[in-house]
């Protein structure tokens, strides 16, 4: 039997993550582990977890590595053996991507590289589901119904760092930080690059890619 695929998703803010890690779970029937959800969560469950993120989160603190490390493991280790899955918004730094592979096996990094000023040009027309977290355009992602989300029917928000000179020192960061973690994979042969302007052309690649490992 063909062993699980098994995947990570890198990609700066903006860059169609959500959108390229919807398709690959829908056609390839793996679990979505997204970081962002499970914390999220554990908040609203108010587990001892969820009490300590929010504490950082609360204080403008980012949640140390080791916490993270320790979440997204022990999800990965409630997965069926024969389970396929996919890490979205984790590793985010080297330390997170060391201790993981101490813990943890995949088959390859997907990194979505998208011009800044592409990703510049998309947040603007980006409007959020705060509680959730799942994200819509005006151009490409339309909700169902304008201005509501798709699933709770609620109002979505434009996020008021989504203006463009906030958005550059965001990406901006985003590459200082995962620099070092693309690195890693690449001397691990562990990085598959897809480099476009739209989702849709982008998706074209990795499906063309994962076909060929599932």
């Amino acid at each position: 039997m063909a062993a699980p695929l098994r995947l990570l998703i890198l990609g700066p803010p903006g860059s169609g993550k959500g959108t390229i890690c919807k398709k690959i779970v829908d056609t390839y029937l793996l679990a979505h582990l997204s970081s962002g959800d499970i914390l999220r969560g554990h908040i609203i469950r108010e587990t001892e977890l969820g009490k300590e993120v929010k504490s950082y989160l609360d204080n403008g603190l980012l949640v140390p590595d080791k916490t993270m490390v320790n979440l997204m493991t022990t999800e990965i280790k409630s997965m069926a053996q024969n389970q396929g899955w996919i890490l979205d918004g984790f590793p985010r730094t080297l330390s997170q991507g060391k201790e993981l592979a101490r813990h943890e096996t995949f088959r390859v990094a997907l990194y979505l590289d998208v011009p800044f000023r592409t990703i510049i040009d998309r947040v603007k027309d980006r409007l959020v589901h705060l509680p959730s977290g799942r994200v819509y355009n005006l151009e490409y992602n339309k909700p169902k119904v304008p201005g509501r989300d798709d699933i709770t029917g609620e109002l979505l928000t434009q996020r008021p760092d989504d203006r463009p000179d906030t958005v550059l020192r965001r990406l901006e960061s985003y590459k200082e930080m995962t620099e070092p973690l693309l690195t890693f994979y690449k001397k691990k042969e562990q990085l598959k690059t897809f480099t476009g302007e739209t989702s849709d052309a982008i998706w074209i690649d990795v499906k063309k890619y994962l076909d060929l490992l599932s």
